[in-house]
C-alpha cells in the first residue's frame, strides 16, 4: 500500500512539473524566434512608410533630410492684385479714379463702370480717371466692372454729387496730376505773351537800381537748372515759381518739373518765395481744380507771397472765355487758395487787366502786372510788377522775368501795397 501511494505521488510530481515547463514554453514563445525575424518584421517599406515613419524618426538624425519623408506644404492660393474706386464731386460733376493697393491711379486699362441710374461710362484714354459733367445733385451708386488679372470691389460705391460749388480744395487732386513724361509737352505748354504788345523800347533787362521796391525774379522749367546761391549774392529777394500748367489742349493737370528743385534751391538760397500756376480753366470747376493742385503742392513750403492764377494768351481751349467767365475763373481760383490758408493773387498784362476781366471783382486780390517798359501805363493798382521778360541774373544762364515789389506804398496812381 505504501509503495503504491509513493508512486502516485512520484507521477503527481513529474506531472506538475512537466506542466509548468509547457506553460512557461508557451509564455516565452516569441522571445524565442530569431533575431533575423524580428528585424525582417520590422522593416518598412514603401506600402507602409506613412504608419512606420512615426518610428523612424526616432531612429535617425537624417531622416528629415530625405525628400522622400519631407512633409509637403500646401501652398495659398495666389490673390490676384486688388482695385479701388474713389470718387469726388465739385458741384454736378463726378470724377472717379481706379487705383491700386498703395492709392496710385492705375494707367493703361480701359476700365467700365456702371452708375446708377445713368448707365455705363469707359475710361477711353486709359488713364485710370473718368468724369463725368452735369449730373443732377443726389446719390449715386458706382460698380467697377470686372476687370481680367485684379480683384475689384465686390459693393457699389454710394457717391453724392453737389448741389453748389464750393470754393474748397478737393483732397484727391493729386491723383488728377500728371508729369511732362504723361504729356506732350509742345502742344501742351503754350503761351502767347501779350505782354509784348504793351512794351516800349525804355524796358530794362537787368537789376533795376535806385528803388526801394525788393527786386525778384519768376520762373519756370525755362530756366532750366539755377544756382540760386549766385542769384541771391546777384541781389535776388524773392522768386515766383511756376508750380504747374493745364494743357492749353487737353486740359490735363500738369506739374512743372522744376518746381520742387526750385523751391527747394531758393528756400535754401535764403530767396523768399511765390507761387504761380498757369491758367487755362475754362469755368469755375476747372478753376478750383486747378487751386486745389497749386494748394497741394505748396504744402511743404513756406510762402512769403501770394499763389497767382496767371491769365494769359495760349493759342489754346481758354482763350476765347467771355469776360463774365474768365472773372469768375479768378474768382474761384483766389477763393479756393484762400480757404488753404493762402494769399490769392493774379497775373496779366495791362491790356487784360483792363480789357478782359471785371476790375472791381477782383479788387480783393493781389495783382501782379506785366508791362514790359520804363513807366508802367496801367491806372489801376498793384503790387507786383514785372518790367521785362528779357533779364540777365548771374546764376541763371537763360533770360529771365524780372520783378518789383514795393515794402508798403510806391507813389502815384499805381500805389502798390505789399502782398
Amino acid at each position: 500500500m505504501d509503495r503504491r501511494i509513493r508512486n502516485l505521488t512520484i507521477a503527481a510530481v513529474l506531472s506538475f512539473m512537466l506542466l509548468t515547463f509547457a506553460l512557461i514554453i508557451y509564455v516565452n514563445r516569441d522571445k524565442t524566434k530569431p533575431a533575423a525575424k524580428v528585424q525582417e518584421a520590422e522593416t518598412v517599406t514603401e506600402e507602409n512608410v506613412v504608419a512606420a515613419g512615426y518610428r523612424d524618426f526616432l531612429k535617425d538624425d537624417t531622416f528629415f533630410d530625405n525628400d522622400e519623408y519631407r512633409p509637403v506644404v500646401v501652398k495659398e492660393e495666389q490673390r490676384l492684385p486688388r482695385l479701388y474706386l474713389t470718387a469726388s464731386s465739385i458741384a454736378h460733376d463726378m470724377r472717379l479714379s481706379v487705383t491700386d493697393e498703395d492709392g496710385r491711379v492705375v494707367r493703361g486699362i480701359s476700365f467700365f463702370v456702371d452708375i446708377e441710374p445713368e448707365g455705363e461710362y469707359k475710361d477711353l484714354d486709359k488713364d485710370g480717371l473718368i468724369y463725368v459733367p452735369e449730373l443732377t445733385a443726389g446719390d449715386y451708386y458706382v460698380t467697377l466692372k470686372e476687370v481680367e488679372g485684379y480683384e475689384v470691389p465686390e459693393d457699389p460705391m454710394r457717391v453724392t454729387v453737389k448741389e453748389q460749388l464750393e470754393y474748397t480744395v478737393i483732397e484727391d487732386i493729386a491723383l488728377y496730376v500728371k508729369s511732362e513724361d504723361e504729356i506732350d509737352a509742345e502742344i501742351e505748354d503754350t503761351e502767347v505773351h501779350e505782354a509784348a504788345d504793351d512794351a516800349d523800347e525804355t524796358e530794362h533787362t537787368d537789376k533795376w537800381e535806385g528803388t526801394d521796391a525788393a527786386f525778384g525774379v519768376d520762373v519756370s522749367k525755362y530756366q532750366k537748372d539755377i544756382d540760386w546761391k549766385r542769384a541771391k549774392e546777384a541781389g535776388v529777394q524773392f522768386a515766383i515759381v511756376r508750380c504747374g500748367y493745364r494743357g492749353s489742349s487737353s486740359g490735363s493737370l500738369v506739374e512743372d518739373p522744376y518746381f520742387k528743385k526750385n523751391m527747394e534751391g531758393a528756400a535754401a538760397a535764403g530767396v523768399q518765395l511765390g507761387v504761380y500756376f498757369f491758367t487755362q480753366a475754362v469755368n469755375e470747376t476747372e478753376a478750383v481744380e486747378e487751386a486745389s493742385m497749386a494748394a497741394m503742392l505748396c504744402k511743404d513750403y513756406k510762402l512769403d507771397y501770394p499763389i497767382f492764377i496767371d491769365v494769359e494768351s495760349a493759342g489754346g481751349r481758354a482763350d476765347n472765355l467771355d469776360t463774365d467767365t474768365r472773372t469768375a475763373v479768378i474768382k474761384a481760383f483766389c477763393e479756393t487758395v484762400q480757404s488753404a490758408g493762402y494769399h490769392g493773387g493774379i497775373y496779366a498784362s495791362r491790356s487784360w487787366f483792363e480789357k478782359k476781366m471785371h476790375d472791381e471783382e477782383i479788387e480783393p486780390y493781389v495783382r501782379w502786372l506785366a508791362e514790359w517798359r520804363a513807366t508802367p501805363k496801367y491806372k489801376g493798382n498793384f503790387s507786383l510788377w514785372q518790367y521785362t521778360s528779357s533779364g540777365h541774373i548771374d546764376g541763371i544762364n537763360n533770360r529771365v522775368d524780372l520783378d518789383l515789389v514795393w515794402n508798403g506804398s510806391k507813389g502815384g496812381e499805381n500805389g502798390a501795397d505789399q502782398p
